[in-house]
């Protein structure tokens, strides 16, 4: 299955999930996409239960579902519990990090600076969204796009980071200084759900 490239509010709107974080996608209009969207609400079944709850967390890392269960599959053999170790690798997706250092207001913007080439970690050009960053491990800009107008936009927009970063204004990059806590994470995620989804 492709990743999806479609509006992601429609998404949003039907896992009723702000794939954002933000919450913008379901503030006006609540309820799943579409003319009857707001009169589709039977209860889901245990399998429906768990499939919303892995889509929610693909639509809003944007992985296709190949790569996600890949990443489902290497949480596994890691130590300690397998759903936190789950959302740790999501969390340490290049594309992913570029967001939450503000580069990007939008994951898939994040992912459009990383294929670009617009993206170092320590100093070299990685242009692989996918790419795990290691703890310790420093993402800036090319010195050439420091003044890039998307990236300067966004970062005027930041008010707060996540804990398991540090940002240098001056330099204009972020270190990844640990791995973040589940209670760092998004908190609307059942991610239980998700390893009873695959585990079937």
């Amino acid at each position: 299955m492709a990743r999806y490239t479609g509006p992601s509010y429609k998404k949003a709107r039907h896992v009723g999930f702000s794939i954002s974080e933000t919450g913008k996608e379901l503030a006006r209009r609540p309820y799943g996409p579409g003319q009857h969207g707001n009169a589709r609400k039977g209860k889901l079944s245990d399998y429906g239960t768990q499939l919303k709850e892995k889509q929610k967390v693909r639509f809003m890392y944007g992985l296709n579902e190949k790569q996600f269960k890949k990443t489902f599959k290497e949480a596994e053999k890691l130590k300690g519990i397998h759903g936190t170790n789950f959302l740790r690798l999501l969390e340490s997706r290049l594309d992913n990090l570029v967001y939450r250092i503000g580069f990007s207001t939008t994951r898939r913007g994040a992912r459009q600076l990383v294929n670009h080439g617009h993206i170092t970690v320590n100093g070299k050009k990685v242009d692989i969204p996918s790419y795990r960053v290691k703890v310790g491990d420093v993402i800036s800009l090319k010195e050439d796009d420091k003044n890039l107008k998307i990236v300067t936009e966004s970062l005027a927009k930041i008010t707060k980071r996540v804990d398991f970063i540090t940002y240098d204004e001056n330099k204009m990059e972020a270190t990844y200084v640990r791995l973040p806590e589940r209670n760092e994470l998004n908190a609307d995620i059942d991610e239980a759900l998700i390893v009873e989804f695959y585990n079937k």
